[in-house]
């Protein structure tokens, strides 16, 4: 194998992005619209969890497969969540701009994730993401809201509307990057990547799921 081989092995990455927060607040509609470019008009709530896997390229250079899991039917009490939740590189915490409680429930969420991190070195990277913006002239939390609760945690934070698709993409390409310490440039965040595989996979909520001990970890923000 050539040095060049070599090299292009040490660039594929894996990550692993999970999706929390409150019962339709679009966290299933924002993992279909970015794994399948689709939008459901219906609301269903998802049974356990979903994932699927999707191939990037960040920077031109570094590929990535993102394994972004849908844990929308689990409750804050829910039994199989810390192991859902266990090996996360980066996390979305999504709220309804035009639901106040789910953006006062991050806090809730945030606790959980504190709780099954709290014994590991680190910290998965943590985002605000303002789901719904396409109703913007019914929103209930204010930007400056939003901003403060970013600010005091230490979390990035991203604005997007699954419905539409606005800012989808960006979302999860800037936090791919984030955590991978890799800085994008304004014409790259501006790309939209095409859909190489998305690959979505069912679970049932009996089923134990915890990452392989060889998953890539990554650097990761402090939550603090």
């Amino acid at each position: 194998m050539s040095e060049s081989d070599d090299e292009g092995q040490e660039r594929e990455k894996q990550l692993k992005i999970v999706i929390m927060g409150d019962g339709a607040s679009g966290k299933t509609s924002l993992a279909t619209r970015y794994s399948q470019e689709q939008f459901g008009k219906q609301y269903q709530q998802t049974v356990g969890v979903d994932f699927f896997l999707k191939r990037i390229v960040i920077a031109d250079t570094t590929h990535v497969t993102l394994q972004v899991w849908d844990i929308g039917g689990q409750t804050l009490g829910g039994k199989m969540l810390e192991n859902y939740i266990f090996g996360a590189h980066g996390i979305l915490l999504v709220y309804d701009i035009t639901n106040f409680a789910s953006f006062e429930n991050v806090e809730d969420w945030c606790g959980k994730i504190k709780d099954v991190f709290k014994d590991e070195e680190k910290f998965p990277h943590i985002s605000l993401v303002g789901n719904k913006m396409d109703l913007e002239h019914m929103r209930a939390v204010k930007a400056d809201k939003h901003m403060k609760m970013v600010q005091e945690n230490g979390f990035s934070s991203h604005f997007v509307s699954a419905k539409t698709g606005d800012s989808v993409n960006v979302c999860f390409q800037k936090i791919a990057a984030d955590i991978l310490n890799i800085k994008l440039t304004k014409a790259e965040l501006e790309h939209t990547s095409s859909v190489v595989k998305a690959e979505v996979v069912h679970y049932n909520k009996d089923n134990a799921v915890r990452p392989p001990s060889s998953q890539t970890r990554s650097s990761m923000c402090t939550v603090m």
